[in-house]
């Protein structure tokens, strides 16, 4: 079954709709995924960070264990499988005091010992914490890796201060790491008790980070929370992801572009080709309709003289005879040269199609032309006719060439009102020569121009067909100025007539 063209349109139209609202959607939902693992990308990195510091600061401490002892954090589940026990043990040698340490859970405090007397002395503290979370997630190694390195905090943060210069370049470093690398301004706060209350306090000397960025109303911050008891954690500051987003998903944006723009041309060459072949339909339709009718005329006129001769003894009358004669005549030369013609656009078309040039006056050609357009012609004709020079002479195959110049008048003729004014113009400049057919007939339309060299083509003329023709005429006239390595141009304007010209 042959869809109808408007129904094809309208199923191309919605192809290229769904697939542009798939697209749409699936790259709206990869733009949330790309955003919520870069979000987790920066707090992983805000904590791996914060590891790294830590360890920093250890092997500070560890470089000099005489003076300042040596410090080890352990963290592992309780006799029960379900309580979570961290431990911090300090040792050292010169001193002994006692303090109180805030560990990350806001109810449980360690007691640190340090007995000077013995230099293997230690003090172990332990604590649970983090139960109430633990106990949901108590398979979460992620959970235990935190818990571990929270208690780490508890020990090293007591004997050396955080280093945030440090923290943030690590942080920059593993940020870069995920292809983030954007200013940012790094802080670290702190709460500070006192007898009558508490206060948050933000060391506004450890601000670490692009020192020329300037947060943004929009600006976006990331809190990585250490120690809840002091609420101890480090707030990273920056705009807000979404560009950064876009441009990583740039490569598949511009892929998703691309694939789209090439299904859009693909349909728009497919509608294009169908529309061609329609309207390429209709022009063989009418070729066929208007062939038939120009083949029929001179047959039947043909017919009906011989039929007077042979019938009606028109022969014994020799005006009569003369007069049938020169009819058949006519009519046999003109259905010869529909039938010349058609067969000239058939070898056209063949690679084995050969011109044969040979020096032709211009004048004389044309105005042979001329006498024959004028005696055969409906309505009066004046063709004036201008060469300059007057003996101006041209390389060409002189039946193809007198075809172009006699379709071109045979035009202006037929699309003339009730007289036909034609003026033709030949001039020679240093290296062409230029032919010039104009006309003051209908003319046309702009729209149309583009169409007229086009086979089988002819302009519309809605319900009116009182100008016969098949659509080759002009096609065939490009073809064969171009075989002589020629171009032909029109000017036209409706109402006001045509001028065709010819630069050989």
């Amino acid at each position: 079954m042959k869809l109808p063209l408007k129904h094809i349109i309208i199923l191309v139209i919605c192809s290229l709709t769904g697939i542009f609202v798939y697209q749409t959607y699936w790259l709206t939902g990869l733009y949330r995924t790309m955003k919520q693992e870069m979000n987790n990308n920066i707090k992983d990195a805000m904590r791996t960070s914060d590891f790294n510091e830590i360890v920093l600061r250890v092997n500070e401490l560890q470089k000099d264990n005489v003076e300042h002892g040596s410090v080890t954090v352990s963290a592992g589940y309780g006799a029960d499988g379900k309580s979570l026990v961290t431990s911090q043990t300090v040792s050292y040698t010169d001193s002994t005091y006692k303090d109180t340490l805030h560990t990350r859970t806001e109810t449980a405090v360690d007691t640190l010992a340090v007995n000077d007397n013995d230099p293997d002395a230690s003090a172990v503290a332990s604590s649970e914490s983090g139960l109430d979370v633990l106990l949901k997630k108590q398979d979460s190694m992620k959970e235990l890796i935190l818990s571990v390195q929270q208690g780490m905090h508890s020990g090293v943060d007591t004997y050396i201060d955080i280093n945030l210069q440090k923290y943030d370049s690590l942080l920059t470093d593993v940020l870069k790491a995920h292809n983030i690398d954007v200013p940012h301004h790094t802080l670290y706060i702190y709460s500070g008790a006192t007898q009558d209350s508490s206060q948050t306090f933000i060391d506004t000397l450890g601000i670490a980070g692009d020192s020329t960025y300037i947060p943004s109303p929009k600006a976006i911050r990331y809190d990585y929370e250490f120690n809840r008891h002091h609420s101890q954690r480090y707030q990273l500051i920056m705009e807000p992801i979404t560009s950064l987003v876009w441009k990583q998903m740039t490569g598949i944006l511009v892929t998703s572009f691309v694939i789209f723009l090439i299904l859009g041309f693909s349909f728009w060459f497919l509608i294009r080709t169908l529309l061609k072949q329609k309207t390429l339909e209709e022009m063989k339709s009418n070729f066929t309709n208007n062939i038939t009718h120009e083949l029929k005329t001179p047959i039947a006129v043909a017919y009906a003289a011989n039929d007077a001769l042979l019938n009606f003894n028109q022969a014994e009358e020799k005006s009569k005879r003369d007069q049938y004669l020169r009819v058949s005549q006519e009519q046999l030369q003109r259905l010869s040269g529909l039938v010349e013609q058609i067969l000239s656009m058939s070898m056209e078309s063949r690679k084995t199609f050969r011109l044969h040039p040979e020096e032709i006056c211009l004048k004389e050609l044309i105005t042979s032309l001329i006498e024959q357009h004028q005696l055969k012609a409906d309505i009066p004709v004046h063709i004036t006719l201008e060469t300059e020079p007057e003996a101006l002479t041209i390389v060409a195959d002189r039946t193809h060439f007198s075809n172009i110049i006699s379709n071109l008048i045979d035009n202006a003729v037929k699309y003339s009102k009730q007289e036909a004014e034609i003026t033709i113009q030949c001039r020679q400049t240093e290296e062409t020569v230029t032919i010039t057919v104009s006309d003051h007939g209908i003319g046309i339309p702009l729209d149309k121009q583009k169409h007229i060299f086009d086979k089988f083509y002819r302009v519309p003329t809605g319900n009116l067909h009182n100008v016969k023709g098949y659509g080759l005429g002009l096609f065939y006239v490009k073809s064969m100025v171009e075989k002589h390595g020629g171009t032909i141009t029109v000017k036209s304007e409706s109402g006001k007539g045509s001028t065709f010209t010819i630069t050989i």
